[in-house]
């Protein structure tokens, strides 16, 4: 099993949950989160006042899937969220050893 977790634009998780869901990805936690990459934020104009906006609105996606579905996965989200500018996002894939269902005590795939 892997862990995806992705980092995208607010803005664009209503198509990366529906391309996730028709590849057929049954669950994911959403957390909206703040961050920064290469761009390093950028300055906004407030009443005259000019300020430095260091983190940027992101939201962070993570979902438990097989191994078979892992190419899918990544792009489903590459297609979905991209936008062909700067701060995209990230897509970030580790090992998940094990998953236990609370409800039921199913562990491993089964789980998820």
């Amino acid at each position: 099993m892997k862990m995806i977790t992705a980092i995208i634009k607010p803005f664009k998780l209503d198509d990366v949950r529906e391309s996730l869901s028709e590849v057929g990805v049954q669950g994911m936690t959403v957390t909206e989160v703040k961050g920064f990459g290469r761009q390093k934020g950028h300055t906004e104009l407030y009443r005259g006042a000019e300020y430095v906006v260091d983190f940027l609105p992101k939201v962070k996606i993570e979902a438990a899937i097989e191994d078979d579905l892992l190419d899918q996965v990544i792009e489903a989200i590459s297609k979905s969220a991209n936008t062909g500018k700067v701060g995209d996002g990230k897509i970030f894939v580790t090992n998940l050893e094990e998953a236990v269902r609370i409800r039921t005590g199913e562990t491993g795939a089964g789980a998820v």
